[in-house]
């Protein structure tokens, strides 16, 4: 399988809508490398788009789609556009009112997937409430969670009328979440793997760079080749065209169930961030926007 062949591969969801297997995260991008980053990446081939309105560039990515479909003659169904509910946006109204911001700074009517960014203590079972009602109006293509420990989505679960379609996780080597992909998979939700490559602790493995070599790839390729393997989705970040395509060239090779195993052993249960490092769990992490120099308003000077 070529890389423009694997990058139109795509996994059923629960409710029947396919979504891309590997596509284009942008975390801790501004607006001015998102419009770049998702101009890029649509232009080489991919279909699978990820922000959030936390980030602070959803203005930029809908740029990005718009001119990338300008350049590309491709319409806008030929992607899958996925965004979050801002923690400071849940709640039953404030959620059904947020979607109207996102899509006009994204220049979308509808959205393929809309997750719930954090499971906001006490507010989360109303927000997925708004959720299934944005879902119905058809605005939404699909609706998940994301960052949804068991007991938090158990207990989601038992109040909803539609299973999430989708868990995002903070998956990777050295934090496999291997109790809650099993829950994901016995509840029929699909894991999405963001922060995939793990940062240089997973990247500087020397497991990791012993497979790399064998099969002349790079590490963060032996990685996202070990999620596609898994039967995760993931969305890779960059901002640079060569490692945007370099993310995507995975499906030349394979691993080997004993590589598969090496892999799978260096799980520590490592996050990055977590419940506690929020406001809305006691946390001292502000729960605001992503701000940067070149704000929406003013990006394009």
């Amino acid at each position: 399988m070529d890389r423009l062949e694997g990058l139109e591969q795509t996994t059923t969801l629960n409710n029947g809508v396919k979504m891309p297997k590997l596509g284009l995260g942008v975390w801790k991008t501004d607006n001015k490398s998102a419009k770049e980053s998702v101009k890029t990446a649509i232009k080489k081939g991919y279909h699978l788009i990820d922000t959030a309105k936390q980030y602070g560039n959803e203005t930029g990515v809908g740029e990005g789609i718009k001119e990338a479909l300008a350049e590309t003659g491709m319409n806008r169904k030929d992607l899958f556009i996925t965004t979050k509910l801002f923690n400071g946006d849940q709640g039953y109204e404030s959620t059904i009112n947020a979607l109207e911001g996102t899509l006009k700074r994204l220049d979308l009517t509808y959205l393929d997937l809309y997750l719930v960014h954090w499971p906001v203590d006490g507010k989360y079972i109303d927000t997925w409430k708004a959720m299934e009602e944005l879902y119905r109006q058809g605005k939404i293509r699909a609706i998940g969670v994301s960052n949804f420990d068991n007991d938090r989505l158990q207990d989601l679960l038992n109040h909803a009328d539609i299973v999430p379609a989708v868990n995002q996780m903070e998956t990777n080597p050295i934090n496999q979440e291997k109790g809650i992909l099993e829950f994901n998979n016995h509840a029929g939700i699909q894991l999405e793997a963001w922060s995939p490559l793990g940062g240089g602790e997973a990247l500087s493995n020397p497991e990791v760079n012993k497979i790399a070599e064998k099969h002349n790839k790079s590490a963060a390729q032996v990685i996202l080749r070990w999620d596609w393997q898994r039967g995760f989705i993931t969305i890779p970040k960059s901002s640079h065209e060569e490692r945007i395509i370099q993310n995507s060239d995975i499906f030349d090779f394979e691993l080997s169930e004993d590589e598969m195993n090496a892999i799978n052993q260096l799980d520590k249960g490592k996050r990055s961030l977590w419940y506690e490092n929020f406001a809305w769990h006691g946390g001292e992490y502000v729960d605001e926007v992503d701000h940067w120099d070149d704000s929406p308003k003013n990006y394009k000077d």
